[in-house]
Order: C-alpha cells, then structure tokens, then sequence
C-alpha cells in the first residue's frame, strides 16, 4: 500500500514525539554526538495544532506512523518546526510530501517567507530544503555552562527584570521588540509562554525604558530579544544570572552567528559550543544581533 498522508490529531502527538526522538538521536549518533533527544510532553505542538490544524501532517504506512511535520505561521513567515521522517523510509519522498502538505495552506493565507533551523550536519535534508526555496543564512549554536561555573565568572551591569504578565501594556512591549527584532509579530506565541508555569519571562528595563525581554526554562534561556543591538551583551548577562539562580544545574542558550555581543559574552562566561546549527530561509528576515532563539521549534 502507498503511504497515507493526513492532517495530525491530538491523539498523534505522543507517537509523533517518540518518531522524532528516535531520528534525531539516529542522526546525531551517527555524526558522533551520542544520543540527544527524550522524550517530552508536546505543549507547544498542542498549542500549534489548536491554533492551526493544516499546519501538522503525519505521513503513515500499513497504520505505522513513519514521517511528521509540524508548522506554524506568524505574519508572512511560515516555519517548519519539525520534519521528521523515520530513518528506514528516509529518501523515499516522504519528506517532501509533507512539506508540501504543510506550506500549502499557509501560502493561500499570506505567508510567503519560508524557514528552519536544523543541524549542520544533516546535510541530506539541507538538500530538500533548498529544493524547496530555503536557503543556508548563518550558523546557530547551543553553549552551555554549568551553573556554579558561570556564577564565578559572571560580572557587570545588568538591566532591572519585570515579571511578564499577560497584559495590553507588556503585550505592547513584546510587539515593539519583536518588530524590531523579528519583523513580525508573534503575540500568540508569547501568551503561550507567558501561560506556562515551567517558563519565567521578564521584561528588561534601563531605568524606564523597557530595552527587550527574555525567557527561562530549567536553566535554558530563550527566547529573548532587544530593541537595540547595543543593549545585547548587557541583556543576555541579565539573562544568564536569571538562569543561574533558577537552581539548575546548567544554563544553556541558543545563540545566532550574527550576534556577536552574545558570542562575546557566552565565551568570556566558560560557556561551550555544544551543538551546531542552522537557519534557512527563502529570503533574510530580522536582525538576529537582536534576538536568541528558544530551540529549533519555536525558533
């Protein structure tokens, strides 16, 4: 039987999980990173999937799921959060399909700015994705550090911290930030954050001017974004402290090769490259000196 493609279900996400898990630490282990990925409850691909239905495809054969794809929209940018392909069907097209099926509806509703972020090394689907109009722009990278390292290390001016609320004045701060950083606006994104218990976010403010905002997770940081590019080095040492008394063990963040005031800062701290990465895109989009990704996913 040829293989089935349909819109993903709620009740898919588990499994989704588990396929993506499984082709991640096959891709990584092959390349001689070990195992990297675990299993996770899927929030934001819930929150994805309520909030947009055409945006998730499984691709299934004799009922086993064997490929995923899972995107949103903000604005004019369509995003590929994941496409996972289990590796025994892998080069059989199946990848392909689902990135039609995915960016299909998103282009009738506006979207005409496509991207990724993904490994360097996965260099067979860098392949797909420049068949598909996405272009290498730089390089991402995961640092981490442990924590009682980085608070021996870690000195200077910090911006005063606001806890964020879901309110129009916060929401109002978000928005100018993200235009200027992001050029779009990703305000459904940032109630999603806001909502989550596990995430603490904080607007960053030099006296009263609010500078940008930022958000943690078990010591992991991101996303976070300034107004100013200048303001960057300053804000993700504000960042890195929130994260170092959040009680974890490591603090992690994901920082863009174009934002040098971040590199700087994470290598002066002891913090190493872990991880490299990559965003793709049909076309340059924001000024990512600006701004730091939360993982591959929400970019």
């Amino acid at each position: 039987m040829p293989v089935a493609y349909r819109r993903a279900t709620a009740d898919d996400l588990v499994r989704a999980d588990e396929l993506v898990v499984g082709s991640i630490n096959d891709l990584t282990e092959r390349h001689g990173f070990g195992k990297i990925a675990s299993p996770r409850p899927p929030p934001f691909q819930l929150f994805s999937l309520n909030d947009d239905p055409e945006g998730l495809w499984v691709a299934e054969d004799e009922g086993q799921m064997v490929g995923f794809a899972w995107s949103w929209v903000c604005g004019d940018l369509w995003f590929l959060a994941q496409l996972f392909v289990s590796p025994a069907q892998q080069g059989s097209g199946i990848g392909n399909e689902l990135i039609k099926r995915t960016w299909g509806p998103a282009q009738q509703r506006g979207a005409t700015n496509k991207a990724l972020i993904t490994f360097t090394f996965n260099t067979v689907s860098q392949g797909l994705y420049i068949r598909h109009g996405m272009f290498p722009r730089f390089p991402i990278y995961f640092f981490n550090v442990a924590s009682e390292r980085l608070k021996t290390r870690l000195d200077g001016a910090q911006f005063r911290r606001v806890s964020l609320e879901d309110l129009n004045p916060h929401l109002r701060h978000l928005a100018d930030i993200d235009a200027q950083a992001l050029g779009l606006s990703r305000e459904k994104h940032h109630r999603y954050l806001i909502k989550d218990k596990a995430t603490k976010g904080v607007l960053l403010y030099e006296g009263d001017v609010c500078v940008g905002y930022a958000y943690v997770a078990d010591g992991h940081i991101g996303p976070m974004a300034v107004a100013q590019r200048d303001d960057m080095g300053k804000a993700f040492k504000t960042a890195l402290a929130m994260a170092a008394d959040s009680g974890t063990s490591e603090v992690s963040a994901f920082v863009s090769g174009s934002c040098d005031a971040a590199l700087s800062v994470a290598v002066e701290v002891g913090m190493r490259i872990t991880l490299p990465m990559i965003l793709m895109s049909s076309r340059d989009f924001g000024n990512w000196a600006q701004y730091l990704p939360r993982n591959p996913g929400y970019m």
